[in-house]
């Protein structure tokens, strides 16, 4: 529990006449006189006052327990506890959570004498509760009643303040079990009284500026919440660390209740403190990074306002390279002589190497299983270098045989310049479709650069030899691309494999393209691929994140020239995972005469609803329906629609949700498949 405040009433709110009379109750009345002094003592806690998750307040003696709980010594006492409603369904909430008698009643058996402890305890506790709500004249009763039709003891029910209580519970027959009744009355609502900013020593009044009163927002009149007593402090304090005052304090406040006008004042200690730049930055814990290439990373620099915000977002940023396990920043303990504020940052590096694996499965692609070696932090600055090997094709409908992706990936930050990322790829593939085979080696280079937390473009060029046998033919292709694209994503998620509940992202890219070797072509490549995400929490139907709709929807086109004019492998097609479940691997579009090996085409068009939803813990399910088609012409929305429906379990682990989907296609192509399984690491998208 933590404190709100506990203080002594100054002489002038209360004289000896007043303790022990008025309205208070016994319990108000030893609180408020406190047996050595007439002056007031007030505890206010604060409590959470979500009726789904546990108080702050949350039982002290539970928390002992939590490793184990050890046999009582001697007969326990059985009883039930109900708490009767205030009438108020946050008070109740926050009541029946702050509950040791309630929350403790199965799981933690005692004796008589324990037993009578627990429910003396048990007012201060709910006292506590109503406090934190504004209620300081409430008054608790618990009532201790013997089963009924019992005849010892002899007194059928008994307060829980009677000091012959313990006594009473341990008369009580072995196998016996209670009633507890609960009884809490909230009484007046106390308000904010004066509110008073003065410096810590001197006791001067502080004076705040426009916007720091606003940031405080506290003022008379307000109910006296101590959520909000206490939140109006928090707030101040973050707002004068944000204007640049690092040495700034606003302490808990000291609170005097004053039960005739039914007020609580309030006195803020308020250290405000000098403005401040940042100062001298230095690196701790760096072994094998470059200190050079941190502090040309850092987004703040000596010289520049203190500003807390700032500084985290650039220990976040500097997280973000995944070459640290931790990174942490704290201010110096004073100035520097110069007036400046010094930061540290320390670093504990990760591990530089590590090992990974890879499986997947689907009824057309078949299975795919490979491993592979990635170091973190190359040359000190950052590079990823990763090498993948990979088998594919391990049967599938849409396979003639085993095939391999094999390739290397070349990672390197801030290149050529802040901001913005380069990465290299040499690869080599061999893929046995029905529709083609091809054997292949791709080299790529690209650069990726942030507009902002949301915008991000791309743009590089690649290479690729290959050639392609279809129907015993086989040739020979060179191509050169230059990929340009331009990315938007409010999904805010850490991880990719993390499933999105709410946010859009949106793709469009654009690959002028020329192939050689059979006569020179050229075309380009148009796509945009879009999908957003619904939470029905937001309709207040199920909490965040349990119940989510998903909706994708893809639109190609190859401009520039027909389908026979460009390689196979570079024509669009329909079916499985990425566009139409149900439907294997390039099994939506034109086909070759009486056979299921596909042509491609140069459009494609293709979207999905999907259902998610949550159960417990780790479970889930999914339900979907895709729906897209293929055309011989460039623009889209032409050829035969294809529709495609099913559903699966997910599992969640840490690393993102493992999916086991089956579909079904609705109106089957010719020689398609009946269903497809598909099994994989993340949603779809």
């Amino acid at each position: 529990m933590s404190a709100f405040v506990t203080t002594p009433t100054p002489p002038y709110a209360h004289d000896k006449k007043t303790c022990g009379q008025g309205k208070h109750s016994a319990v108000r009345r030893r609180r408020l006189c406190d047996g050595r002094t007439w002056r007031t003592v007030i505890s206010v806690f604060v409590v959470l006052l979500s009726a789904g998750q546990p108080s702050l307040a949350a039982s002290d003696e539970a928390k002992k327990h939590k490793v184990k709980t050890p046999e009582p010594v001697g007969p326990t006492v059985s009883y039930t506890t109900k708490i009767n409603p205030t009438g108020t369904a946050d008070v109740d909430s926050v009541l029946t959570s702050s509950s040791d008698l309630l929350n403790l009643q199965k799981t933690h058996a005692v004796g008589p004498f324990a037993l009578a402890g627990r429910i003396r305890n048990e007012y201060a506790r709910l006292n506590t509760a109503l406090e934190s709500f504004g209620f300081y004249d409430g008054r608790i009763t618990i009532t201790v009643d013997r089963p009924k039709g019992a005849t010892v003891p002899p007194q059928i029910s008994m307060d829980g303040q009677d000091v012959g209580l313990p006594l009473w519970l341990a008369s009580m027959p072995s196998g016996q079990v209670l009633s507890i009744r609960i009884s809490a009355k909230t009484g007046p609502l106390f308000h904010v009284g004066s509110i008073k900013l003065v410096e810590p020593e001197s006791r001067k009044p502080v004076s705040l500026s426009e916007s720091e009163q606003k940031a405080f927002g506290m003022k008379p009149g307000k109910p006296a919440v101590a959520t909000d007593v206490l939140e109006a402090a928090s707030r101040l304090n973050d707002t004068l660390r944000e204007e640049g005052h690092p040495l700034a304090r606003v302490d808990v406040p000291t609170a005097w209740l004053q039960p005739g006008s039914r007020t609580l004042d309030l006195m803020y200690p308020v250290t405000i403190g000098p403005k401040a730049d940042i100062g001298k930055i230095t690196l701790n814990g760096l072994d094998y990074t470059n200190p050079r290439f941190v502090h040309k990373r850092l987004t703040i620099a000596s010289g520049q306002l203190y500003q807390p915000s700032r500084i985290e977002d650039a220990r976040q940023d500097l997280a973000s390279l995944g070459i640290f396990s931790t990174v942490g920043v704290k201010d110096a303990p004073k100035l520097a002589p110069d007036g400046s504020m010094p930061l540290a940052f320390s670093f504990k590096e990760a591990k530089r190497h590590t090992v990974g694996a890879e499986a997947g499965y689907s009824t057309d692609l078949g299975g795919r299983v490979g491993a592979s070696w990635t170091h973190h932090n190359l040359f000190g600055n950052a590079e990823r270098l990763k090498l993948t090997a990979l088998v594919t094709g391990v049967g599938g409908t849409a396979q003639q045989g085993l095939g391999y992706d094999v390739y290397a990936d070349l990672f390197k930050p801030d290149f050529p310049g802040r901001r913005q990322n380069a990465s290299f790829r040499i690869e080599g593939i061999r893929q046995l479709f029905y529709s083609y085979r091809q054997t292949a080696i791709i080299l790529r280079g690209g650069i990726v650069r942030q507009l902002s937390k949301r915008w991000n473009v791309s743009y590089g060029i690649a290479a690729e030899q290959e050639k392609i046998e279809q129907f015993g033919v086989s040739r020979a292709y060179s191509l050169i691309f230059a990929p340009l694209s331009a990315n938007y994503d409010t999904t805010d998620l850490p991880s990719p494999l993390d499933p999105a509940t709410h946010g859009v992202r949106l793709s469009l890219s654009v690959t002028p393209s020329a192939s050689f070797n059979h006569g020179t072509r050229f075309f380009a490549l148009l796509q945009a691929n879009a999908s957003t995400y619904f939470d029905l929490a937001r309709l207040g139907l199920t909490q965040p994140g349990r119940s989510v709709f998903a909706f994708r929807g893809i639109v190609g086109s190859v401009q520039g020239a027909s389908t026979y004019d460009i390689p196979p492998d570079q024509r669009l097609y329909g079916g499985g995972t990425a566009t139409i479940r149900g439907f294997r691997y390039q099994g939506v579009g034109p086909q070759f005469a009486n056979s299921k090996y596909a042509i491609g085409g140069t459009s494609l068009d293709a979207g999905t609803v999907e259902f998610r939803q949550r159960f417990f813990k780790s479970w889930g399910a999914a339900a979907f329906m895709d729906a897209g088609q293929v055309g011989s012409g460039s623009a889209p929305f032409t050829g035969t629609v294809r529709v495609g429906a099913g559903g699966g379990a997910r599992y969640f682990t840490p690393i993102g949700p493992v999916r086991i989907d089956v579909a079904v296609p609705l109106n089957r192509q010719q020689r398609g498949d009946r269903w497809e399984l598909y099994i994989g690491l993340g949603e779809t998208f």
